[in-house]
């Protein structure tokens, strides 16, 4: 009987090995021994690349078990490898993700990791990220992704170049119009300027003009696709703004990406760009221009808000079937001192409390970050904020608007088409 009994307890060992071999194969190699994460971002250029290979290494060296394969490809080409992806059932497990409309059609898959529980579990990881931050990756009271990169879109202007010609820095739309032509009246004929090729930048333009002379719940009804019509005519007064501002870019707009533009300001060329506070660190490395912000200002009779200000945070998201040493990857992509680090080496402002110091970043990159929490509301980058067929329509029409090959009539007519379609799926 003893003797009976041990070959059921060797019996019952084997077994329960095997169960547990079984259970920790998810995420890695055939050896059994190696985690492997697939981490994607959008950031093959410097120096985020080199920083988060070099954030890799510094993980793998305290997990010697883990193994971490990097993609990264630019911004569009991003946005549509990781539509694929998800739609395949092919998720990285870790990646980046905007908030909002773009990372709701994400969650929609029903393939992204929900991370109240794990949130829930660490609150000295997850209560030290700026709590604001997350709404835009929180649905049904689910949280999704963990916001990392805050940021905000304003015009920068050359502050000598102001000062110089005793121009005042605008506080309204018609006094920004007023200090355009001041411009041009001193000789920059492009007074201010776009890459018009980035229909991304275009959009950014048009979800700030929009916020600006539309309600706000006019808004929000109109970019569900469930309830969108576009028919305030504060669109088309929101185009005609638009066309409008394109008329002191001059043709070289039309010819150039928005780096190019951005190159123009850094060298003084041009007085004033539409940037994202991301930009600053490339500003400050490619010229010697001393400048300063100042929001898109309020619209006369506008219906909108008038102090909120376009951005939004960019944050890491986790597939589904994960593996457990994804999740502790997340927390280190999102720990305060990677936070000060990455600040540091890029400039970029980010969601991490003690993350954006006088020790980390500089006086400028500050004054960006106080506007951002001043702001009233936060109004989301227009592309991620109506679905990517209204998006185009709004984004191709901008180009043409600047050629002079269409009108705002033209443009919220279509656009009030595939809205309509979309209503009816």
């Amino acid at each position: 009987m003893k003797k009976l009994v041990s070959f059921l307890v060797v019996i019952l060992s084997m077994f329960l090995a095997a169960c547990s071999s079984s259970n920790e194969s998810n995420g890695e190699t055939s050896d059994g021994d190696q985690v492997v994460i697939d981490f994607f971002h959008r950031w093959p250029n410097e120096p985020r690349k080199s920083f988060y290979d070099e954030k890799i290494a510094e993980f793998e060296k305290l997990h010697p078990n883990v193994k971490i394969n990097v993609d990264a490809v630019l911004n569009d080409s991003y946005k549509e490898k990781i539509r694929v992806l998800v739609s395949n059932d092919d998720l990285p497990d870790v990646f980046t993700s905007w908030s909002d409309i773009f990372a709701a059609n994400l969650v929609s898959s029903g393939r992204i990791m929900e991370l109240n529980n794990i949130m829930a579990e660490d609150t000295e990881w997850s209560g030290n990220i700026i709590e604001s931050q997350y709404a835009g990756f929180t649905f049904d009271d689910v949280t999704y992704g963990i916001p990392f990169t805050v940021d905000g879109k304003a015009f920068f202007y050359n502050k000598q170049i102001f000062e110089e010609n005793n121009i005042a820095v605008p506080g309204s739309y018609d006094e920004l119009i007023n200090a355009l032509d001041q411009l041009k009246e001193v000789g920059y004929e492009t007074p201010l300027v776009e890459g018009l090729t980035n229909g991304w930048a275009i959009s950014h333009y048009m979800g700030t003009i929009f916020d600006r002379v539309i309600d706000n719940e006019v808004l929000l009804k109109d970019y569900n696709i469930e309830t969108g019509e576009y028919t305030d005519p504060g669109y088309v007064r929101g185009l005609e703004i638009f066309k409008e501002l394109t008329t002191y870019m001059g043709d070289v707009s039309t010819a150039i990406d928005h780096e190019a533009a951005r190159n123009m300001f850094a060298a003084g060329e041009v007085p004033v760009l539409y940037m994202q506070f991301a930009e600053v660190g490339y500003v400050q490395d490619a010229g010697d221009v001393e400048f300063g912000f100042f929001n898109f200002p309020a619209v006369k009779d506008g219906e909108g808000r008038p102090n909120s200000l376009t951005g939004a945070p960019e944050g890491w998201m986790l597939s589904k079937n994960a593996p457990t040493e994804a999740v502790e990857f997340l927390k280190f992509l999102t720990s305060e001192e990677t936070a000060k680090e990455f600040t540091k080496a890029d400039g970029q402002l980010n969601a991490v409390k003690g993350g954006v110091t006088e020790e980390t970043s500089n006086p400028t990159s500050l004054e960006a970050y106080q506007i951002i929490q001043d702001a009233s509301d936060a109004t989301p980058w227009f592309d991620n904020a109506v679905d990517i067929s209204i998006a185009d329509i709004f984004m191709r029409g901008g180009q043409e608007l600047a050629t002079g090959q269409t009108t705002p009539e033209e443009i919220l007519a279509k656009v009030q088409e595939a809205a309509a379609k979309l209503r009816n799926q």
